[in-house]
Protein backbone atom coordinates (compact mmCIF):
# COMPACT_ATOMS: atom_id res chain seq x y z
CA UNK A 1 0.00 0.00 0.00
CA UNK A 2 1.14 3.49 -1.10
CA UNK A 3 2.30 5.69 2.01
CA UNK A 4 0.39 9.22 2.70
CA UNK A 5 1.92 12.27 1.93
CA UNK A 6 3.67 13.74 5.25
CA UNK A 7 1.66 17.08 5.27
CA UNK A 8 -1.97 14.79 5.01
CA UNK A 9 -0.67 12.51 8.20
CA UNK A 10 0.04 15.94 9.89
CA UNK A 11 -3.04 16.82 9.36
CA UNK A 12 -4.49 13.94 10.25
CA UNK A 13 -2.67 13.99 13.81
CA UNK A 14 -4.07 17.42 14.55
CA UNK A 15 -7.61 16.83 14.07
CA UNK A 16 -7.06 13.75 16.27
CA UNK A 17 -5.42 15.77 18.86
CA UNK A 18 -8.61 18.50 18.32
CA UNK A 19 -11.00 15.79 19.12
CA UNK A 20 -9.38 14.62 22.03
CA UNK A 21 -9.43 18.15 23.86
CA UNK A 22 -13.07 18.67 22.33
CA UNK A 23 -14.11 15.59 24.07
CA UNK A 24 -11.91 16.16 27.06
CA UNK A 25 -13.70 17.23 30.32
CA UNK A 26 -12.09 20.53 30.95
CA UNK A 27 -12.89 21.53 27.54
CA UNK A 28 -16.75 20.59 27.86
CA UNK A 29 -16.72 22.24 30.86
CA UNK A 30 -15.49 25.65 29.18
CA UNK A 31 -18.25 25.16 26.37
CA UNK A 32 -21.05 25.04 29.44
CA UNK A 33 -19.34 27.38 31.01
CA UNK A 34 -19.40 29.95 27.91
CA UNK A 35 -23.06 28.96 27.13
CA UNK A 36 -24.01 29.46 30.34
CA UNK A 37 -22.70 33.21 30.86
CA UNK A 38 -24.23 34.06 27.49
CA UNK A 39 -27.16 32.76 28.44
CA UNK A 40 -27.61 34.58 31.35
CA UNK A 41 -26.62 37.71 29.72
CA UNK A 42 -29.02 37.51 27.62
CA UNK A 43 -31.79 36.76 29.95
CA UNK A 44 -30.60 39.90 31.48
CA UNK A 45 -30.77 42.14 28.71
CA UNK A 46 -34.15 40.84 27.74
CA UNK A 47 -35.63 41.59 31.30
CA UNK A 48 -34.14 44.38 31.86
CA UNK A 49 -34.62 45.95 28.06
CA UNK A 50 -38.35 44.91 27.92
CA UNK A 51 -39.82 44.99 31.75
CA UNK A 52 -37.57 47.46 33.87
CA UNK A 53 -39.39 50.37 34.29
CA UNK A 54 -40.84 52.46 37.01
CA UNK A 55 -43.36 54.92 37.35
CA UNK A 56 -43.13 57.85 40.13
CA UNK A 57 -44.77 61.58 40.35
CA UNK A 58 -42.11 64.31 40.35
CA UNK A 59 -44.20 67.42 42.16
CA UNK A 60 -46.97 67.85 39.52
CA UNK A 61 -45.95 65.70 36.97
CA UNK A 62 -45.70 61.89 36.05
CA UNK A 63 -42.98 60.37 34.81
CA UNK A 64 -41.62 57.13 33.83
CA UNK A 65 -37.87 56.01 34.05
CA UNK A 66 -36.05 52.23 32.35
CA UNK A 67 -32.78 51.52 31.83
CA UNK A 68 -31.34 49.84 28.66
CA UNK A 69 -27.84 48.73 28.12
CA UNK A 70 -25.67 51.00 26.57
CA UNK A 71 -21.84 51.58 25.95
CA UNK A 72 -21.43 55.25 27.09
CA UNK A 73 -23.71 55.28 29.89
CA UNK A 74 -25.67 59.06 30.74
CA UNK A 75 -29.07 59.98 30.89
CA UNK A 76 -31.82 61.00 28.81
CA UNK A 77 -34.63 63.17 29.69
CA UNK A 78 -37.55 63.06 27.50
CA UNK A 79 -39.78 66.16 27.12
CA UNK A 80 -42.97 65.97 24.92
CA UNK A 81 -42.93 67.78 22.60
CA UNK A 82 -40.18 70.28 23.58
CA UNK A 83 -37.17 67.78 22.87
CA UNK A 84 -35.00 66.25 25.30
CA UNK A 85 -31.88 66.86 27.85
CA UNK A 86 -29.01 64.93 27.29
CA UNK A 87 -26.85 64.30 30.80
CA UNK A 88 -23.48 62.87 31.02
CA UNK A 89 -24.05 61.66 34.62
CA UNK A 90 -21.95 58.64 34.81
CA UNK A 91 -20.10 55.80 33.17
CA UNK A 92 -20.49 52.33 32.38
CA UNK A 93 -22.98 50.14 30.46
CA UNK A 94 -26.39 50.97 31.71
CA UNK A 95 -28.05 54.34 30.05
CA UNK A 96 -31.25 55.68 32.04
CA UNK A 97 -34.32 57.75 30.24
CA UNK A 98 -36.62 59.47 31.84
CA UNK A 99 -39.96 60.47 29.92
CA UNK A 100 -41.99 63.40 32.08
CA UNK A 101 -45.50 62.59 31.42
CA UNK A 102 -48.68 63.87 31.96
CA UNK A 103 -49.18 67.38 34.34
CA UNK A 104 -51.93 66.36 37.60
CA UNK A 105 -53.91 69.54 37.47
CA UNK A 106 -54.70 69.16 41.47
CA UNK A 107 -51.31 69.00 41.87
CA UNK A 108 -50.08 72.17 39.97
CA UNK A 109 -52.76 74.13 41.14
CA UNK A 110 -51.99 72.87 45.22
CA UNK A 111 -48.23 73.86 44.21
CA UNK A 112 -49.04 77.25 42.95
CA UNK A 113 -51.11 78.47 45.65
CA UNK A 114 -49.61 77.07 48.63
CA UNK A 115 -46.22 78.89 49.43
CA UNK A 116 -44.97 76.58 51.36
CA UNK A 117 -45.33 73.82 49.29
CA UNK A 118 -43.70 75.72 46.65
CA UNK A 119 -40.48 75.95 48.99
CA UNK A 120 -40.08 72.52 49.76
CA UNK A 121 -40.99 71.03 46.53
CA UNK A 122 -37.65 70.53 45.20
CA UNK A 123 -36.40 68.99 48.54
CA UNK A 124 -39.07 66.49 47.76
CA UNK A 125 -38.30 65.97 44.17
CA UNK A 126 -35.02 65.37 45.03
CA UNK A 127 -35.99 62.99 47.18
CA UNK A 128 -38.46 61.24 44.95
CA UNK A 129 -35.91 61.03 42.30
CA UNK A 130 -33.55 59.45 44.47
CA UNK A 131 -36.61 56.88 45.49
CA UNK A 132 -37.39 56.32 41.79
CA UNK A 133 -33.84 55.58 40.99
CA UNK A 134 -33.28 52.92 43.73
CA UNK A 135 -36.52 51.59 42.78
CA UNK A 136 -36.27 51.16 39.24
CA UNK A 137 -32.42 49.52 40.07
CA UNK A 138 -33.93 46.74 42.22
CA UNK A 139 -36.32 46.22 39.81
CA UNK A 140 -33.64 46.06 37.38
CA UNK A 141 -31.37 44.16 39.51
CA UNK A 142 -34.68 41.28 39.78
CA UNK A 143 -36.04 41.11 36.22
CA UNK A 144 -32.71 40.79 35.28
CA UNK A 145 -31.94 37.54 36.91
CA UNK A 146 -35.96 36.10 36.72
CA UNK A 147 -34.42 36.60 32.63
CA UNK A 148 -31.52 34.98 33.61
CA UNK A 149 -33.51 32.39 35.40
CA UNK A 150 -35.90 31.52 32.55
CA UNK A 151 -34.20 31.77 29.69
CA UNK A 152 -31.73 29.03 31.49
CA UNK A 153 -34.17 26.91 31.89
CA UNK A 154 -35.66 26.69 28.94
CA UNK A 155 -31.97 26.59 26.99
CA UNK A 156 -30.54 23.86 29.59
CA UNK A 157 -33.57 21.79 31.43
CA UNK A 158 -30.87 21.37 34.10
CA UNK A 159 -31.31 23.04 37.94
CA UNK A 160 -27.38 23.83 38.63
CA UNK A 161 -26.75 25.34 34.99
CA UNK A 162 -30.10 27.66 34.97
CA UNK A 163 -29.27 28.45 38.87
CA UNK A 164 -25.44 29.46 37.27
CA UNK A 165 -27.33 31.31 34.08
CA UNK A 166 -29.55 33.17 36.84
CA UNK A 167 -26.53 34.36 38.94
CA UNK A 168 -24.47 35.31 36.25
CA UNK A 169 -26.94 37.93 35.17
CA UNK A 170 -27.47 39.14 38.95
CA UNK A 171 -23.65 39.48 38.68
CA UNK A 172 -23.04 41.73 35.87
CA UNK A 173 -26.41 43.57 36.22
CA UNK A 174 -24.79 44.49 39.74
CA UNK A 175 -21.82 45.20 38.72
CA UNK A 176 -23.38 47.30 35.73
CA UNK A 177 -25.31 49.06 38.49
CA UNK A 178 -22.43 49.63 40.65
CA UNK A 179 -20.16 51.13 38.05
CA UNK A 180 -22.82 53.64 37.58
CA UNK A 181 -23.48 54.55 40.77
CA UNK A 182 -19.41 54.65 41.24
CA UNK A 183 -19.20 57.27 38.40
CA UNK A 184 -21.96 59.42 38.85
CA UNK A 185 -21.65 63.27 38.54
CA UNK A 186 -24.04 65.33 39.99
CA UNK A 187 -22.66 68.43 38.29
CA UNK A 188 -23.60 66.92 35.00
CA UNK A 189 -27.12 68.85 35.38
CA UNK A 190 -25.80 72.33 35.10
CA UNK A 191 -24.12 70.93 31.67
CA UNK A 192 -27.16 69.60 29.81
CA UNK A 193 -27.01 68.98 25.89
CA UNK A 194 -30.52 70.11 24.78
CA UNK A 195 -31.77 68.51 21.57
CA UNK A 196 -34.59 70.03 19.88
CA UNK A 197 -36.60 72.82 17.33
CA UNK A 198 -35.95 76.31 17.55
CA UNK A 199 -39.94 76.59 16.93
CA UNK A 200 -40.64 75.01 20.32
CA UNK A 201 -38.92 77.78 22.07
CA UNK A 202 -42.27 80.10 22.37
CA UNK A 203 -43.57 77.42 23.86
CA UNK A 204 -41.17 76.51 26.59
CA UNK A 205 -40.36 79.74 27.71
CA UNK A 206 -44.38 80.97 27.75
CA UNK A 207 -45.95 84.38 26.73
CA UNK A 208 -43.52 87.32 28.06
CA UNK A 209 -46.90 89.85 27.90
CA UNK A 210 -48.46 87.29 30.41
CA UNK A 211 -45.90 86.19 32.36
CA UNK A 212 -44.76 89.91 32.78
CA UNK A 213 -48.34 90.52 33.85
CA UNK A 214 -48.98 87.83 36.51
CA UNK A 215 -45.07 88.63 37.76
CA UNK A 216 -46.41 88.95 41.50
CA UNK A 217 -48.25 85.73 41.43
CA UNK A 218 -45.01 83.59 40.19
CA UNK A 219 -42.71 85.77 41.38
CA UNK A 220 -42.01 83.38 44.66
CA UNK A 221 -42.12 80.19 42.37
CA UNK A 222 -39.85 81.49 40.09
CA UNK A 223 -37.13 82.34 43.19
CA UNK A 224 -37.82 78.93 44.55
CA UNK A 225 -36.94 76.42 41.54
CA UNK A 226 -33.58 77.90 40.35
CA UNK A 227 -31.20 75.16 41.73
CA UNK A 228 -33.49 72.07 40.65
CA UNK A 229 -33.83 70.78 36.94
CA UNK A 230 -37.38 69.07 37.83
CA UNK A 231 -38.92 72.42 39.30
CA UNK A 232 -37.28 74.26 36.90
CA UNK A 233 -39.59 72.17 34.17
CA UNK A 234 -42.45 71.99 36.64
CA UNK A 235 -42.65 75.92 36.91
CA UNK A 236 -42.20 76.72 33.48
CA UNK A 237 -45.25 74.11 32.09
CA UNK A 238 -47.19 75.75 34.98
CA UNK A 239 -46.68 79.01 33.47
CA UNK A 240 -48.73 80.26 30.90
CA UNK A 241 -47.86 78.63 27.36
CA UNK A 242 -47.52 80.63 24.23
CA UNK A 243 -50.99 82.23 23.73
CA UNK A 244 -50.78 85.02 22.10
CA UNK A 245 -52.63 87.47 23.45
CA UNK A 246 -54.66 90.39 21.54
CA UNK A 247 -52.81 93.52 23.69
CA UNK A 248 -49.61 92.13 22.90
CA UNK A 249 -46.94 93.96 20.12
CA UNK A 250 -44.09 91.64 18.57
CA UNK A 251 -41.26 93.25 17.15
CA UNK A 252 -38.68 91.72 15.37
CA UNK A 253 -34.91 93.00 15.80
CA UNK A 254 -32.25 91.97 13.11
CA UNK A 255 -29.11 93.63 12.09
CA UNK A 256 -26.18 93.74 10.10
CA UNK A 257 -27.00 90.71 7.39
CA UNK A 258 -23.93 91.21 5.13
CA UNK A 259 -25.79 89.32 2.18
CA UNK A 260 -26.10 86.24 3.96
CA UNK A 261 -28.39 84.26 2.59
CA UNK A 262 -29.12 81.65 5.17
CA UNK A 263 -30.01 85.33 7.31
CA UNK A 264 -33.95 85.13 5.81
CA UNK A 265 -34.82 81.55 6.39
CA UNK A 266 -33.84 82.39 10.06
CA UNK A 267 -35.76 85.61 9.95
CA UNK A 268 -38.92 83.46 8.18
CA UNK A 269 -38.95 80.71 10.69
CA UNK A 270 -38.61 83.57 13.91
CA UNK A 271 -41.65 85.23 12.35
CA UNK A 272 -43.72 82.28 12.05
CA UNK A 273 -42.67 80.65 15.29
CA UNK A 274 -43.15 84.15 17.49
CA UNK A 275 -46.13 85.58 15.46
CA UNK A 276 -43.98 88.74 15.03
CA UNK A 277 -45.83 91.74 13.79
CA UNK A 278 -43.14 93.34 12.26
CA UNK A 279 -39.40 93.18 11.37
CA UNK A 280 -36.86 96.04 12.32
CA UNK A 281 -33.77 96.03 10.41
CA UNK A 282 -31.23 98.41 11.66
CA UNK A 283 -28.92 98.88 8.40
CA UNK A 284 -25.91 97.16 7.06
CA UNK A 285 -28.43 94.91 4.96
CA UNK A 286 -25.23 94.18 2.55
CA UNK A 287 -21.30 94.30 2.41
CA UNK A 288 -20.61 96.77 -0.11
CA UNK A 289 -23.93 98.47 -1.53
CA UNK A 290 -23.28 98.20 -4.86
CA UNK A 291 -25.88 97.77 -8.17
CA UNK A 292 -25.28 94.29 -8.03
CA UNK A 293 -26.04 93.73 -4.65
CA UNK A 294 -29.61 94.73 -4.99
CA UNK A 295 -31.21 91.32 -6.08
CA UNK A 296 -30.43 90.22 -2.46
CA UNK A 297 -33.49 92.65 -1.08
CA UNK A 298 -35.74 91.18 -3.27
CA UNK A 299 -36.08 88.39 -0.17
CA UNK A 300 -37.85 90.85 2.13
CA UNK A 301 -41.58 90.05 0.80
CA UNK A 302 -41.00 86.60 1.81
CA UNK A 303 -41.09 87.72 5.46
CA UNK A 304 -45.26 88.91 5.09
CA UNK A 305 -45.11 91.63 7.63
CA UNK A 306 -44.13 94.85 7.61
CA UNK A 307 -39.99 95.73 7.07
CA UNK A 308 -38.74 98.78 9.08
CA UNK A 309 -35.63 99.82 7.58
CA UNK A 310 -32.59 101.98 8.24
CA UNK A 311 -29.79 102.65 6.25
CA UNK A 312 -26.10 101.24 7.85
CA UNK A 313 -22.55 102.51 6.86
CA UNK A 314 -22.54 99.52 4.21
CA UNK A 315 -25.14 100.13 2.37
CA UNK A 316 -25.88 103.13 -0.26
CA UNK A 317 -28.07 105.21 -1.55
CA UNK A 318 -29.28 102.73 -4.35
CA UNK A 319 -29.36 99.83 -1.78
CA UNK A 320 -31.80 101.73 0.63
CA UNK A 321 -34.14 102.63 -2.89
CA UNK A 322 -33.93 98.92 -3.39
CA UNK A 323 -35.51 98.12 -0.64
CA UNK A 324 -38.08 100.88 -0.21
CA UNK A 325 -39.26 99.29 -3.51
CA UNK A 326 -40.22 96.18 -1.90
CA UNK A 327 -43.67 95.52 -0.74
CA UNK A 328 -43.72 95.61 2.69
CA UNK A 329 -40.70 97.72 3.43
CA UNK A 330 -40.93 101.14 5.28
CA UNK A 331 -37.47 102.92 4.83
CA UNK A 332 -36.72 105.69 7.78
CA UNK A 333 -34.44 108.27 6.56
CA UNK A 334 -35.25 111.38 9.25
CA UNK A 335 -39.26 109.73 9.50
CA UNK A 336 -41.33 108.37 11.35
CA UNK A 337 -43.93 105.25 10.98
CA UNK A 338 -46.67 103.43 13.24
CA UNK A 339 -47.09 99.66 13.92
CA UNK A 340 -50.16 98.62 16.23
CA UNK A 341 -49.68 102.00 17.64
CA UNK A 342 -45.88 101.91 18.40
CA UNK A 343 -44.51 105.13 17.16
CA UNK A 344 -41.13 104.09 14.91
CA UNK A 345 -38.23 106.86 14.09
CA UNK A 346 -35.66 106.72 12.41
CA UNK A 347 -32.63 107.95 9.87
CA UNK A 348 -30.09 106.34 8.17
CA UNK A 349 -26.28 105.94 8.89
CA UNK A 350 -24.70 109.40 7.33
CA UNK A 351 -21.38 107.70 6.60
CA UNK A 352 -21.28 105.20 3.64
CA UNK A 353 -17.55 103.21 3.46
CA UNK A 354 -17.26 100.10 1.93
CA UNK A 355 -17.57 101.21 -2.00
CA UNK A 356 -16.47 104.60 -3.32
CA UNK A 357 -17.63 103.53 -6.28
CA UNK A 358 -21.67 104.36 -5.09
CA UNK A 359 -22.42 107.74 -4.53
CA UNK A 360 -23.95 108.72 -1.24
CA UNK A 361 -24.88 112.02 0.52
CA UNK A 362 -22.37 111.05 3.01
CA UNK A 363 -19.16 111.70 1.08
CA UNK A 364 -16.01 110.70 2.24
CA UNK A 365 -15.79 112.69 5.13
CA UNK A 366 -17.72 111.06 7.69
CA UNK A 367 -16.52 111.44 11.28
CA UNK A 368 -17.42 111.61 14.69
CA UNK A 369 -19.39 114.74 14.16
CA UNK A 370 -21.44 113.25 11.49
CA UNK A 371 -22.79 110.71 14.03
CA UNK A 372 -23.53 113.52 16.15
CA UNK A 373 -25.25 115.39 13.73
CA UNK A 374 -27.54 112.68 12.24
CA UNK A 375 -28.85 111.93 15.63
CA UNK A 376 -29.80 115.35 16.74
CA UNK A 377 -31.47 115.71 13.27
CA UNK A 378 -33.44 112.72 14.20
CA UNK A 379 -33.85 113.99 17.70
CA UNK A 380 -35.36 117.02 16.18
CA UNK A 381 -37.78 115.30 14.20
CA UNK A 382 -38.96 113.50 16.85
CA UNK A 383 -39.65 116.95 18.80
CA UNK A 384 -41.58 117.69 15.87
CA UNK A 385 -43.75 115.17 15.54
CA UNK A 386 -46.43 116.13 18.24
CA UNK A 387 -46.90 112.92 19.49
CA UNK A 388 -44.64 110.40 21.51
CA UNK A 389 -42.41 108.72 19.51
CA UNK A 390 -41.62 104.89 21.36
CA UNK A 391 -38.50 103.81 19.52
CA UNK A 392 -36.22 105.77 17.76
CA UNK A 393 -33.64 103.41 15.35
CA UNK A 394 -30.02 104.11 13.90
CA UNK A 395 -27.23 102.13 13.14
CA UNK A 396 -24.42 103.35 14.83
CA UNK A 397 -24.64 103.61 18.99
CA UNK A 398 -22.77 106.89 18.47
CA UNK A 399 -25.68 108.26 17.24
CA UNK A 400 -28.74 107.64 19.98
CA UNK A 401 -27.00 109.58 22.42
CA UNK A 402 -28.86 113.37 21.20
CA UNK A 403 -31.61 110.50 22.03
CA UNK A 404 -31.86 110.18 25.41
CA UNK A 405 -34.70 111.85 27.46
CA UNK A 406 -36.89 111.53 24.00
CA UNK A 407 -37.36 108.35 23.73
CA UNK A 408 -37.61 105.11 26.08
CA UNK A 409 -35.91 102.58 23.40
CA UNK A 410 -32.82 102.77 20.97
CA UNK A 411 -32.44 100.57 18.27
CA UNK A 412 -28.92 99.86 16.85
CA UNK A 413 -26.77 97.36 15.27
CA UNK A 414 -22.99 98.13 13.94
CA UNK A 415 -21.35 96.28 16.57
CA UNK A 416 -21.71 92.53 16.03
CA UNK A 417 -22.15 91.90 18.95
CA UNK A 418 -25.19 92.10 21.80
CA UNK A 419 -25.89 94.77 24.18
CA UNK A 420 -27.85 96.32 26.53
CA UNK A 421 -27.59 99.48 28.40
CA UNK A 422 -29.45 102.98 29.51
CA UNK A 423 -28.13 106.06 28.33
CA UNK A 424 -27.03 108.93 30.44
CA UNK A 425 -29.59 111.54 30.61
CA UNK A 426 -29.36 114.27 28.98
CA UNK A 427 -27.96 117.46 30.85
CA UNK A 428 -30.28 120.32 31.34
CA UNK A 429 -29.74 123.77 29.78
CA UNK A 430 -29.64 126.42 31.70
CA UNK A 431 -30.33 129.79 30.32
CA UNK A 432 -27.75 132.32 30.57
CA UNK A 433 -29.19 135.98 32.60
CA UNK A 434 -29.47 137.86 30.27
CA UNK A 435 -31.76 135.47 28.38
CA UNK A 436 -33.45 134.95 31.87
CA UNK A 437 -34.16 138.59 32.24
CA UNK A 438 -35.28 139.14 28.46
CA UNK A 439 -37.66 135.92 28.57
CA UNK A 440 -39.01 135.72 32.12
CA UNK A 441 -40.86 131.94 32.47
CA UNK A 442 -44.24 131.12 30.59
CA UNK A 443 -46.36 129.61 32.55
CA UNK A 444 -47.63 126.92 29.88
CA UNK A 445 -44.15 126.14 28.87
CA UNK A 446 -43.85 125.24 32.35
CA UNK A 447 -46.89 123.25 32.69
CA UNK A 448 -46.35 120.98 29.57
CA UNK A 449 -42.70 120.81 30.93
CA UNK A 450 -42.03 116.35 31.69
CA UNK A 451 -39.09 115.25 32.92
CA UNK A 452 -36.61 113.49 30.50
CA UNK A 453 -37.39 109.82 30.08
CA UNK A 454 -35.20 107.04 30.79
CA UNK A 455 -33.70 105.73 27.90
CA UNK A 456 -32.39 101.95 26.78
CA UNK A 457 -30.07 101.49 24.28
CA UNK A 458 -30.28 98.10 22.72
CA UNK A 459 -27.67 97.04 20.39
CA UNK A 460 -28.16 93.86 18.19
CA UNK A 461 -25.67 91.40 16.48
CA UNK A 462 -25.21 90.40 13.72
CA UNK A 463 -28.05 88.40 12.22
CA UNK A 464 -25.99 87.44 9.28
CA UNK A 465 -23.11 86.51 11.34
CA UNK A 466 -21.20 89.37 9.89
CA UNK A 467 -21.38 87.82 6.37
CA UNK A 468 -18.07 86.65 4.91
CA UNK A 469 -15.77 88.94 7.34
CA UNK A 470 -17.56 86.57 10.14
CA UNK A 471 -15.37 83.33 8.69
CA UNK A 472 -12.11 85.35 9.10
CA UNK A 473 -11.42 84.17 13.00
CA UNK A 474 -11.32 80.87 14.13
CA UNK A 475 -14.50 81.26 15.32
CA UNK A 476 -17.47 82.02 13.15
CA UNK A 477 -19.91 84.77 14.28
CA UNK A 478 -22.89 83.65 15.77
CA UNK A 479 -26.26 84.89 14.29
CA UNK A 480 -28.10 86.92 16.37
CA UNK A 481 -31.67 88.62 16.65
CA UNK A 482 -34.23 89.56 19.40
CA UNK A 483 -37.86 89.53 19.86
CA UNK A 484 -39.32 92.74 21.47
CA UNK A 485 -42.54 92.38 23.66
CA UNK A 486 -45.28 95.22 24.01
CA UNK A 487 -48.03 95.76 25.96
CA UNK A 488 -50.90 98.03 25.11
CA UNK A 489 -49.61 100.57 26.60
CA UNK A 490 -46.66 100.68 24.51
CA UNK A 491 -44.03 99.68 26.96
CA UNK A 492 -41.34 96.67 26.55
CA UNK A 493 -42.59 94.37 28.74
CA UNK A 494 -39.52 91.64 27.73
CA UNK A 495 -37.49 90.60 25.10
CA UNK A 496 -36.00 87.09 23.61
CA UNK A 497 -32.21 87.46 22.67
CA UNK A 498 -31.63 84.46 19.96
CA UNK A 499 -28.01 83.42 19.23
CA UNK A 500 -27.40 80.36 16.58
CA UNK A 501 -23.61 79.13 15.98
CA UNK A 502 -22.14 81.06 13.77
CA UNK A 503 -22.32 80.31 9.39
CA UNK A 504 -21.73 75.93 9.08
CA UNK A 505 -22.97 75.91 12.66
CA UNK A 506 -26.39 74.71 14.13
CA UNK A 507 -26.42 74.91 17.92
CA UNK A 508 -29.21 77.32 19.37
CA UNK A 509 -29.39 79.55 22.35
CA UNK A 510 -32.18 81.66 23.55
CA UNK A 511 -32.68 83.82 26.78
CA UNK A 512 -35.64 85.62 28.29
CA UNK A 513 -35.38 88.88 30.15
CA UNK A 514 -38.14 90.18 31.64
CA UNK A 515 -37.80 93.99 32.04
CA UNK A 516 -38.39 95.10 35.80
CA UNK A 517 -37.46 91.40 36.82
CA UNK A 518 -33.40 92.11 36.60
CA UNK A 519 -31.77 95.59 37.91
CA UNK A 520 -31.64 98.45 35.14
CA UNK A 521 -27.92 98.25 33.66
CA UNK A 522 -26.58 100.89 34.47
CA UNK A 523 -25.78 104.18 32.12
CA UNK A 524 -22.41 103.78 30.40
CA UNK A 525 -20.10 106.55 28.73
CA UNK A 526 -21.43 108.02 25.44
CA UNK A 527 -20.78 105.20 22.62
CA UNK A 528 -18.45 107.23 20.22
CA UNK A 529 -18.64 106.13 16.81
CA UNK A 530 -16.83 103.13 15.66
CA UNK A 531 -13.66 102.97 12.91
CA UNK A 532 -15.20 103.70 9.74
CA UNK A 533 -15.69 100.68 7.84
CA UNK A 534 -14.82 98.24 10.53
CA UNK A 535 -18.05 96.60 10.35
Amino acid sequence: MRERPLWLRRLSSAADLAGRVFRHRWSRRVRVAVAVGLTGITGAMIGVMLFARADLNVGPFSAEMSVAPSTAGGTEIDIPPLGSLHLDSHRGPVHLRVALGSLDQSRTEALIDNPTAITTAGDRAAEEVVSGVTQLALRALGLAVAGGLLLGALAFRDMRRTAAAGLTALVVTGGSLGLAAGTLRPDSISEPRYEGLLINAPAVVGDARRIADNYGKYAEQLQAILGNVSRVYSTISALPVYEPAGNTTRLLHVSDLHLNPASWGLIRTVVETFEIDAVIDTGDIVDWGSSAETSYVASIPSIQVPYIYVRGNHDSTAIQAAIGRQSNAIVLDDGLTEIDGLTIAGIGDPAFTPDKSETNQAGDNAGPELHTAAGEKLAQTIRDAGKPVDIALVHDPAMAQPLSGLVPLVLAGHQHRRSVQMLPAPTPVEPGPSASAALPPSPSAAAVATPPIATRLMVEGSTGGAGLRGLEKEEPTPLSLSVLYFDENRELKAYDDIRLGGTGQSNVEMQRKVVGLEPEPEPEPTPTPSVIGAS
